[in-house]
């Protein structure tokens, strides 16, 4: 019994590790260039993330661009007056998501001297950072293996898992985030989230998904 186990946890394992590798490989050779991708700091990340919400990749990368160049650090963005950073924004809607980064600016130079913390729990404490951005901060941002489960990263999974429930139930998003943080790489957890969801959104498409390429 007990070598039984073994060589099903082992089984598990290899095979764990096999689709973290070939998603990693994949994300290698196909992942769009995009401009926060060239980047390790944490502040920028956080702006791509809040434009990305509800927004086109093609219509963030400009916007993203000319927010940086006008407000390059969280004590810029922080120090400067809301009409100026709405005006930078115009155009790009939503404008609350503007207003909440301001807020999260002013938290952060408060409380944490102007760097942003690693750990999520005190990443959602912030204003403006809820549970998907506090793991998808400290995964892509910081390397950690915190999974950040987007609409792309359910997708993918519960299609890998054949899952045969709603997948917006807590069950669902319970087994969808078990799974990625089971797959995390010991070094690489930054890529592999953005593997996740890149696949997500280049791949498994939600109509007409591309199986062959996967």
């Amino acid at each position: 019994m007990v070598k039984m186990m073994m060589k099903k946890t082992t089984s598990q394992d290899f095979l764990q590790a096999e689709i973290t590798s070939c998603l990693l490989s994949w994300y290698h050779f196909n992942a769009r260039s995009l401009p926060w991708r060239q980047t390790c700091d944490p502040y920028a990340i956080w702006v791509s993330e809040v434009m990305l919400q509800q927004t086109r990749v093609e219509t963030v990368i400009p916007y993203y661009q000319k927010f940086l160049k006008q407000f390059p650090t969280i004590a810029a963005l922080a120090a400067a007056p809301e009409s100026e950073v709405l005006k930078v924004w115009e155009g790009l809607g939503y404008y609350r998501r503007a207003q909440l980064l301001i807020k999260g600016t002013t938290a952060v130079m408060e409380r944490f001297g102007g760097h942003l913390p690693a750990k999520p729990e005190i990443l959602a404490t912030i204003p403006g950072i809820g549970a998907y951005m506090s793991g998808s901060l400290a995964s892509i941002a910081f390397n950690l293996p915190v999974p950040a489960v987007d609409g792309n990263v359910i997708r993918l999974v519960t299609r890998i898992l054949a899952w045969p429930e709603d997948s917006g139930t807590a069950n669902s998003k319970r087994v969808i985030t078990d799974w990625v943080r089971a797959h995390f790489p010991i070094h690489d957890a930054a890529n592999f989230t953005q593997a996740l969801m890149e696949m997500g959104a280049l791949v498994c498409l939600p109509r007409n998904p591309r199986c062959f390429d996967c």
